[in-house]
C-alpha cells in the first residue's frame, strides 16, 4: 500500500518595506560628571542631602565650619576702614601741603612727600578691599553647592572630619551624574563610518536597548563622530544622545545600539523557519506547478523579526514550504493542505523595522 504524500503548508513571498540596521555594543555615560570638592579647608559642620538623591544646580550640599572666615573677613573689612581713614588724612595734609607750596611756605620735598603719601594709602586701601573680597569668597565657598544638576552619589566624608585643600589632591566629598540626556558611546567600522557620512542628513537617527531588552524603545541620534579612526582596530568612536525623562538609563551600563544601514527599501520576505543552510549556502523548499518539491538557493538578506529578506532566487509567485519541513525532500509529490492566503507567512506588504 503506497504512503500518502506529506502534508506541508506554504506561503507566497511577501513584498514589504524592510529597514537595515547596524547593531553594535554601547556603553552609557553621563553627560556631565563632577566630583564636589571644597575650596577652602576647615571642619566639616553639616550635609544637606540624601545619598542617591537628585538635587538641583544650587542645591546647598556642605557647609564647612564658616566661624574662622566670618572673623577674618570682619578682620579684613576693619583693615578696609582703616585704610580709608589713612587716605581721607593723607588727603588732607596733601590739601594743605598745596596751600602751603603756593606760598612757598614748604620744601619741595616736603611737597612731594605728602604728594606720595595719598598714592601709598589709595594702594594700601586697594589692598585692604581685595583682602576683604578674598575673605568674602572663602566665607562663601565654606557652603558648597551642586554645580550641576544630577543625581549624587554616597557622601565620602561625613560630619566633623577635617577637610584639607591641596589642589588636584583635594579629596572629593561626593560626585554628581547628570541624568537627562544621557550618552551612548559605541564604536563602528570604517565601511559603516563611510556609509553614515554619505547618506547623513540633518540628524541620524539611532536606537538603543538595554541587556533585559528585546525591542529597541529608547530613540535617539548620533550627534557625534570622533576626529580619527583608531589605527589598531580600524573603528571609530561614535555617541549617540538619549532622553532619559524616566531615569531608566543609568551611566555606566551596557547596552546594545543600531544605527540605520541605508534608507529603507523594498524586499521580498519570507518566514525565517523556511531557510535553511547547506555549506553556508542559503535555500529553501519550495512547491512547483506539479506539486513537487524543489530546492531553491536565494541569496537572503537580514533578518526582520521572524522574517527574512530575500534579494535573489524567490519570486512572489514561489510557493515556499513553512511546516512540514522535516518530511518534505526535493524530488517528492507533497499535498499542500495551507493555501497562500491562509499560510503562517501570508502577512500583508508593510514597513519591517526590526
Amino acid at each position: 500500500m503506497a504512503m500518502p504524500p506529506p502534508k506541508v503548508s506554504v506561503a507566497l513571498p511577501q513584498t514589504g518595506s524592510v529597514q537595515d540596521w547596524d547593531e553594535y555594543p554601547g556603553h552609557i555615560e553621563a553627560v556631565e560628571m563632577v566630583e564636589v570638592k571644597a575650596r577652602v579647608p576647615g571642619y566639616l559642620d553639616s550635609i544637606h542631602f540624601q545619598d542617591g538623591a537628585e538635587v538641583k544646580a544650587g542645591d546647598l550640599l556642605f557647609v564647612i565650619d564658616p566661624r574662622p572666615y566670618q572673623a577674618e573677613l570682619a578682620r579684613a573689612q576693619a583693615e578696609c576702614k582703616r585704610a580709608e581713614t589713612r587716605l581721607e588724612l593723607a588727603k588732607n595734609d596733601f590739601q594743605r601741603a598745596t596751600t602751603l607750596h603756593a606760598s612757598r611756605a614748604i620744601s619741595e620735598e616736603e611737597f612731594d612727600t605728602r604728594n606720595k603719601a595719598v598714592r601709598e594709602t589709595e594702594s594700601s586701601l586697594a589692598a585692604a578691599r581685595a583682602a576683604e573680597e578674598l575673605a568674602s569668597l572663602n566665607l562663601g565657598y565654606t557652603r558648597i553647592t551642586a554645580p550641576i544638576s544630577g543625581r549624587i552619589g554616597r557622601r565620602i566624608v561625613t560630619v566633623g572630619n577635617l577637610i584639607q585643600v591641596g589642589g588636584v589632591t583635594t579629596p572629593a566629598l561626593a560626585t554628581i551624574v547628570s541624568m537627562e540626556p544621557i550618552h551612548c558611546y559605541f564604536d563602528a567600522d570604517e565601511p559603516a563610518f563611510l556609509r553614515y557620512r554619505a547618506n547623513r542628513q540633518a540628524a541620524l537617527p539611532c536606537e538603543l536597548a538595554l541587556v533585559n531588552e528585546d525591542a529597541f524603545p529608547h530613540k535617539g541620534r548620533v550627534d557625534f563622530f570622533d576626529n580619527q579612526i583608531n589605527p589598531k582596530t580600524g573603528t571609530i568612536r561614535m555617541r549617540g544622545v538619549f532622553a532619559n525623562a524616566d531615569r531608566v538609563l543609568v551611566s555606566g551600563m551596557f547596552a546594545k545600539v543600531r544605527v540605520p544601514a541605508g534608507p529603507p527599501a523594498e524586499a521580498l520576505l519570507v518566514p525565517a523557519v523556511a531557510v535553511s543552510s547547506d555549506q553556508g549556502q542559503k535555500f529553501v523548499l519550495v512547491v512547483n506547478k506539479y506539486d513537487m518539491v524543489e530546492a531553491r538557493p536565494i541569496k537572503a538578506g537580514r533578518q526582520h523579526g521572524a522574517m527574512v529578506a530575500v534579494t535573489g532566487g524567490l519570486t512572489t509567485q514561489d510557493r515556499v514550504i513553512v511546516t512540514g519541513l522535516v518530511m518534505a525532500h526535493p524530488g517528492i509529490k507533497v499535498e499542500v493542505v495551507d493555501t497562500p492566503a491562509n499560510g503562517p507567512a501570508a502577512s500583508r506588504p508593510g514597513k519591517v523595522n526590526e
